[in-house]
């Protein structure tokens, strides 16, 4: 059953780009919280969401944010892809798919393609936002505009 507004997020772990073991309740219940599951590392789309997110880090900090990004990739390509970027956000290797399924992410594409979808929690940890899209870059508007209402 996927997450749905009103839920919790659960307790998880995974990790994360510095190969160090991520636990959700560091976090969770203590900040608000963006967590944006997309396919893969150094794709067109994922890309542009993952420098969009970058360049506006800054506003989900100072609206009391943590922006965690979450895929199947490993942590040696998400090290290269954060790298690369300068992605100042956790990157979580879900190599897995248990964080994929733990959330209700579908796949999208006749069940292809990982899906694309960002939840916002508020700072006790229920969440405020589940948005499904395929295009990346609206993830960080709806985002922000769900956080400003918060």
């Amino acid at each position: 059953m996927a997450l749905q507004v009103g839920d919790k997020i659960p307790n998880f772990s995974a990790i994360d780009t510095n190969g160090n073991v991520f636990e959700s309740d560091t976090v969770v219940g203590k900040k608000s919280l963006v967590i944006y599951f997309y396919p893969k590392d150094d794709t067109r789309v994922c890309t542009e969401q993952a420098c969009s997110f970058r360049d506006q880090y800054e506003d989900f900090k100072a609206l009391g944010a943590e922006v965690i990004g979450v895929s199947s990739d490993s942590v040696k390509s998400h090290q290269k892809f954060a790298q690369h970027y300068k992605l100042p956000f956790i990157l979580l290797s879900d190599s897995d798919k248990k964080l994929r399924k733990l959330f209700g992410v579908p796949n999208d594409l006749l069940g292809l393609i990982p899906g694309r979808v960002t939840y916002v929690a508020d700072k006790n940890g229920v969440i405020q936002l589940v948005f499904n899209s395929m295009s990346g870059k609206i993830h960080i508007e709806k985002a922000l505009e769900i956080l400003k209402r918060m």
